[in-house]
């Protein structure tokens, strides 16, 4: 039998009452990390998935659909940055898929929104400022993910924290909420809703599970890192948190010496976060994982961390209210 928070949270909560789902938790639609398997694993536990379509081709990532729906019959969804070459094509095969959720960033809210609530979709955009959520709200979004800059792989130039970040959302927006970067935890869930989120998206946590599609030796060595390991690199082309390695030393480097955006790009070359992520070449590969990577020593199942940060949010309001 369900207890009273979860009653709360699934009949009063919005981005539960959006999505169809138990609790306002997402899985961050990952690069190399977040593929059917994740995506179902987290929306069976009562969350919402996404598959992350930036690592994918438009034929893979109908494979990938068809797959998480075959895993699950509860809501997921698809995660698209606008920055990427298939975006036309891949937007094609989430209508034709009937995906039920799509999250969109690092491009304009308008290009897609119309076209995807004419195919039934919901739309949440990702936003790395107040303005960028206001426009969000214009173009007619369903939702906002407030991201701060802790986050890990591309991020907003403006580098605001998620703790002053969701607060400016909050007060620019009437929309749904959610807050992403640095939560990892029930404990960060519950501080996100004392600053006005409604949800969150967790990326790094999910990318550390069973279910990811990362390189056992990517996961290995981000669970092994400590407080000041990443940075954001590469800033004259798009902001990336990357874990400190010999291909982000020889970014600080090119950036210390004042790299043209050219000269950056031709050291980044092609397919380096697969090598990284994926391949697990942990040296000269590109290595994306958020801060919050650092209080991670474990790689549990996507059910379990689920659970587990509705547990540890439910203990963490517990003691905040016996104060």
């Amino acid at each position: 039998m369900k207890n009273r928070k979860e009653i709360v949270m699934e009949n009063e909560n919005r981005i539960c009452a959006l999505f169809g789902i138990r609790y306002p938790i997402v899985s961050g639609g990952m690069v190399w990390c977040s593929g059917w398997r994740l995506a179902a694993a987290v929306s069976e536990a009562g969350g919402l998935g996404l598959i992350g379509s930036g690592s994918m081709t438009p034929e893979l990532l109908r494979e990938h659909i068809r797959r998480c729906r075959a895993a699950t019959d509860k809501p997921f969804g698809v995660n698209v940055p606008q920055m990427y070459r298939y975006t036309d094509q891949i937007m094609e095969v989430i209508i034709e898929e009937r995906v039920p959720v799509v999250f969109t960033s690092a491009g304009s809210p308008k290009r897609w929104t119309a076209r995807l609530h004419e195919a039934g979709c919901k739309v949440a955009h990702v936003v790395s400022s107040s303005a960028f959520a206001r426009k969000s709200e214009e173009a007619g979004v369903d939702a906002v993910v407030a991201e701060g800059f802790e986050a890990g792989g591309h991020n907003g130039r403006e580098e605001t924290s998620t703790m002053v970040l969701v607060p400016h959302v909050r007060e620019a927006v009437s929309l749904p909420l959610l807050a992403a970067g640095g939560i990892a935890t029930g404990r960060g869930m519950l501080a996100a809703f004392a600053l006005g989120a409604e949800g969150v998206q967790i990326g790094t946590r999910f990318a550390l599970t069973e279910e990811s599609s990362a390189s056992e030796a990517f996961k290995r060595r981000c669970t092994s890192l400590c407080e000041g390991d990443t940075i954001l690199a590469l800033k004259k082309l798009s902001p990336t948190r990357l874990v400190r390695n010999e291909f982000c030393r020889a970014v600080e480097e090119a950036e210390a010496r004042g790299a043209t955006a050219g000269e950056l790009s031709e050291l980044l070359g092609r397919g380096r976060s697969k090598r990284g992520i994926f391949d697990g070449e942990l040296t000269e590969g590109e290595l994306e994982i958020g801060q919050v990577a650092s209080l991670l020593r474990d790689l549990p199942p996507a059910g379990e961390v689920v659970r587990k940060l509705v547990t540890e949010f439910d203990a963490a309001r517990r003691r905040l209210a016996e104060l």
